[in-house]
């Protein structure tokens, strides 16, 4: 939708209505589309974030692998000197 500046003056609240629902609206000048209305992504709270992440970690799967105490114990023989 294309509306001029002039007419929109009058209907700004529609608009902005209409902007939010997902519709195009352009504002023109001198017939010149100018302006885009487009609404903002709203940004999570700290306590939407906080549940997202608690979800996240319940779901994630534990990985068994080697302990970071015996990760090079292939580099030293039975004597414990290194091979």
């Amino acid at each position: 939708m294309q509306i001029s500046v002039t007419e929109a003056k009058g209907q700004l609240t529609e608009l902005v209505r209409r902007a939010e629902a997902g519709d195009d609206v352009i504002l023109t000048r001198y017939g010149q589309a100018k302006v885009r209305l487009v609404p903002i992504k709203s940004t999570p709270d700290a306590r939407s974030r906080r549940v997202l992440m608690e979800r996240l970690r319940a779901s994630a799967i534990p990985t068994e692998g080697p302990s970071a105490a015996h990760s090079q114990d292939f580099l030293y023989g039975e004597d414990g000197l290194p091979e």
